[in-house]
């Protein structure tokens, strides 16, 4: 009897579909596969290569509100956040569907000859994938890697695989040759573990905890596989006195409660210099009491239910008789995952809450005297990966971003990604870069030729 995987419907916990459960025999023969389609893949012409991706990219778009609506019941983000992030998958494909005819290399002069260098793939890579932005963060280690020339074989994460199930379907729809992107849809325990350690895996481009990270490039290491690791965060939103208040504090909600909070780029500490602190709290209380938690499919739907029950009591724990709440959401009655928006304010920089992930919507405030304590406490933490600092001093502003220990930082802004340009951690929040022209570095080896041109 083959195996099952069940997906609920975090908003309804209702069984959302039954799939076959991939284990390690299906890791296998999913490599296999790619190893076979590598040779043809890797020989495309890159204009034919670009052409493919195009299309790919335009037949998504056509697609695109059966993917979203899709994701919103998968994963439980509201339906207008889910059309944001396949349209970001369109943008994705898009953007390295121009890749293949620019992976250029460089022309040396040495002495005797020319040195010149190419780029080649590394043939089989694995993705494996987070349940928090299910088909978005795919298309980021995807596009490059097929981009590049190498074959893929894709573990989404086994809570939410249905939107890459769907996407191998439209890979083959689009002309690219079976073989080239294989999707194994089951635990990471087994089908992930296998994957980590197969021999003829070249790379392994993980999303996700921290914890899992360290395993994976521990595996990983035994046979020196490439990795690209990007992990966990705990992002600061630094606002200074002189910042707009009720534009920062408008925005701030947005930066910590978006997708439930389930987003490694949360800013899940926010920092706010303490002769402002008053005037901020009461513009921020004012602009999360305007979040509606609901029906993902809902238009007017801006906060959804958490992605498990096992995941709403995780984060439930943050939240005790001893913690400063000073203001929680409303959520709906009756079934779903739902927790609601949690301010706690003050917080000590020490707490629980205030150093470890908690990937839900809880806010921290943290009240700080000076420059030079927002600095030390936005970097008093194992993580790097994003934030935000809010002031009207230019001068200011660059001064506190290059002090900061993270990968991505915003000025008078919560936006942290774009396809354009690279998006990666400092510190325990992971290794190498996805997104931009540098994600195509992690998929290419540099090889070096050496032409002698000398008489004999």
């Amino acid at each position: 009897m083959t195996a099952t995987l069940t997906v609920i419907e975090p908003a309804t916990e209702a069984v959302l579909a039954e799939i076959p459960r991939a284990g390690a025999a299906e890791a296998d023969a999913a490599v296999a596969r790619a190893k076979a389609a590598f040779p043809a893949w890797r020989a495309v012409a890159p204009g034919d290569r670009a052409r493919l991706l195009h299309g790919l990219a335009h037949l998504i778009e056509d697609h695109l509100e059966e993917l979203a609506t899709l994701e919103a019941r998968n994963a439980g983000k509201p339906i207008g956040d889910a059309r944001g992030e396949i349209g970001m998958v369109v943008e994705t494909f898009a953007y390295y569907a121009a890749a293949p005819e620019r992976l250029l290399g460089d022309t040396i002069p040495v002495a005797g000859g020319l040195g010149f260098t190419v780029r080649e793939p590394l043939g089989v890579v694995a993705l494996i994938t987070p349940w928090n932005f299910p088909l978005c963060i795919a298309a980021w280690k995807l596009a490059p890697a097929l981009a590049a020339g190498n074959t893929v074989v894709l573990k989404p994460a086994e809570l939410t695989p249905l939107t890459a199930l769907r996407l191998e379907e439209l890979v083959v729809e689009a002309g690219i040759p079976e073989g080239v992107v294989n999707v194994v849809a089951g635990p990471g325990s087994t089908a992930g573990a296998r994957l980590v350690e197969h021999p003829d895996v070249a790379k392994v481009a993980f999303t996700g905890s921290t914890a899992v990270g360290r395993a994976i490039a521990a595996t990983a290491a035994q046979s020196i596989k490439r990795v690209t690791l990007e992990l966990g965060g705990k992002s600061a939103n630094v606002v200074f006195a002189d910042a707009e208040i009720e534009r920062a504090a408008a925005a701030a909600p947005g930066a910590v409660f978006g997708n439930a909070g389930q987003d490694c780029c949360a800013r899940s500490r926010l920092l706010v210099q303490a002769s402002v602190l008053d005037t901020f709290m009461d513009a921020f209380h004012d602009a999360v009491a305007e979040i509606v938690v609901g029906d993902p499919l809902d238009p007017g739907t801006t906060m959804g239910p958490l992605i498990s029950a096992a995941h709403r009591d995780t984060v439930a724990s943050f939240v005790d008789a001893e913690s400063p709440v000073s203001m929680h959401g409303e959520v709906p009655d009756g079934p779903g995952f739902w927790y609601p928006p949690t301010v706690l304010c003050p917080v000590d920089p020490g707490a629980r809450a205030a150093t470890e992930e908690i990937f839900g919507p809880v806010v921290c405030i943290i009240p700080f005297r000076d420059e030079e304590e927002a600095i030390r406490l936005a970097n008093d933490t194992i993580y790097g990966l994003s934030g935000s600092i809010w002031t009207r001093d230019g001068g200011k502003a660059l001064r506190v971003a290059r002090a900061i220990d993270t990968g991505v930082l915003s000025i008078n802004s919560n936006s942290s990604v774009r396809v354009s340009t690279p998006f990666g951690g400092f510190k325990q929040s992971g290794i190498g870069r996805e997104l931009g022209p540098h994600a195509l570095d992690a998929y290419t080896e540099t090889k070096t030729i050496y032409y002698d041109t000398q008489e004999h």
